[in-house]
């Protein structure tokens, strides 16, 4: 019952989530299944690893997928991910720590930068709302 109400809380953050809430959310993910890996790693259990790290890479291909290739941002963050993906297969296939580990850190830099404008763009709208 706990958890079918959990469930069902997840899906509505989900679905009244902004656009910024839910990159927020993939990033969080991302984070969450690299940590999963590692502990596959860890524990030599393969399966563990490869179907975390695997869902680490779609997160990554998602926000591939769905960068606005017309800004200017665009342009840096791309290869970046691409980066990052690269370092995901890799870190799969060699089981290597260090590689999962530079990817985690590179993921959490852009989701700290990230949480940081959602911050900014709530505090400049709600002065704005305020002036109003």
């Amino acid at each position: 019952m706990v958890q079918q109400h959990y469930q069902a809380y997840k899906n509505n953050s989900v679905n009244t989530a902004s656009p910024g809430e839910l990159t927020l959310m993939l990033y969080n993910g991302c984070l969450k299944f690299i940590k999963y890996g590692k502990k596959g790693i860890e524990d030599q259990n393969m399966e563990l690893k490869n179907t975390n790290i695997q869902k680490a890479q779609n997160i990554i291909n998602e926000l591939m997928v769905t960068l606005d290739q017309g800004s200017t941002i665009a342009k840096d963050m791309m290869p970046l991910y691409d980066y990052i993906n690269h370092l995901l297969i890799d870190a799969n296939i060699k089981n290597d720590l260090d590689i999962l580990m530079e990817a985690y850190r590179l993921v959490e830099e852009f989701r700290d930068t990230w949480k940081e404008v959602l911050k900014q763009t709530r505090t400049r709208e709600y002065k704005q709302g305020v002036q109003a």
